[in-house]
């Protein structure tokens, strides 16, 4: 299979990259950047065909992909900065990549007759309740801006073509980037204690285990939506940190806060992002592997 990558600067882009190469799949990576601007740690990204891409640009979209022809194309290119999402100035730039940059995309996939994985969020979401979503709902309500943009970007790839993936993830980390452990981290360096939300639950996405997983969802054609996040049971932030800081071997310590306590976030956030991913077994694909395993591959591999 041939695919073309969007966002291989991110996280997940760089993950999804890597599994392609480990697999001998013939894979473009593409970013915004003139040469790759991801980490240099040796990995197949590195060697393989990187495209500078303004996904906001429809015709330079469209010209790309027309030329690359690919089989599959993995977007995982999107606005994520969800508190300078809400600011004003911020607000047309961030419909441009997440809504419009998506429908460009989804166009062009039809155009050359590939599927398209797309990356959403449990932010499409309105957060109440305690019930996980099921990947075909459609009460839809989100509670803030870049939650509105990924839900517009939902329905443009639907609008588009039959042959998409719609996979919504959550709390994401991986190496190429930062994420949550990495601030966490950083904070106990300097900190004898943090604060961290105790009433906002759901599951942590390890990139490396789910670019396995949307690798192995190109192979077929079983579209649909789909949720996708580590196993392990749903958390609270709080949990997250107390685990980060006993598997990483820290000695701050960790207060629970609810939501209107921290009042640190410009957006709100959604309190329920429980997300049930039994589709994933129905449709025969392999689950991700427990957060808690995946926390401990992933201190290791930033320790090295």
């Amino acid at each position: 299979m041939k695919f073309f990558v969007t966002g291989v600067a991110g996280q997940l882009g760089h993950d999804v990259m890597n599994e392609i190469a480990s697999r001998g799949h013939e894979g473009v990576g593409s970013d915004i950047a003139p040469v790759y601007s991801g980490i240099a740690d040796g990995s197949p990204v590195t060697g393989m065909p990187y495209v500078s891409l303004d996904i906001t640009d429809s015709a330079q979209v469209s010209t790309v992909i027309s030329e690359v022809r690919p089989d599959v194309i993995v977007h995982c290119a999107a606005w994520t900065a969800v508190d300078a999402a809400e600011d004003e100035e911020n607000k047309a730039k961030v419909k441009a990549i997440n809504v419009d940059g998506t429908k460009a995309m989804a166009q062009a996939a039809a155009s050359v007759g590939a599927k398209i994985i797309y990356i959403s969020t449990d932010y499409v979401f309105n957060g109440l309740g305690d019930e996980p979503w099921e990947p075909d709902c459609k009460d839809y309500a989100p509670v803030n801006y870049y939650g509105q943009t990924k839900l517009e970007g939902e329905l443009a790839v639907s609008s588009a073509t039959d042959k998409f993936f719609i996979v919504r993830i959550a709390w994401v980390f991986g190496r190429n980037g930062k994420n949550f452990i990495k601030t966490m981290l950083k904070v106990s360096e300097n900190h004898d204690k943090v604060r961290v939300v105790n009433d906002q639950i759901g599951t942590p996405t390890y990139t490396f285990d789910l670019a396995r997983l949307l690798v192995d969802m190109a192979g077929t054609y079983k579209y649909g939506y789909y949720h996708a996040t580590n196993e392990g049971g749903y958390i609270s932030w709080y949990d997250f940190t107390c685990e980060i800081y006993k598997q990483a071997g820290v000695s701050t310590a960790v207060e629970p806060v609810t939501t209107e306590e921290y009042g640190l976030s410009k957006a709100v956030r959604p309190k329920n992002s429980r997300l049930d991913k039994s589709k994933l077994v129905e449709a025969g694909f392999t689950p991700l592997p427990t957060w808690q395993d995946a926390l401990s591959r992933y201190l290791k591999e930033i320790s090295e």
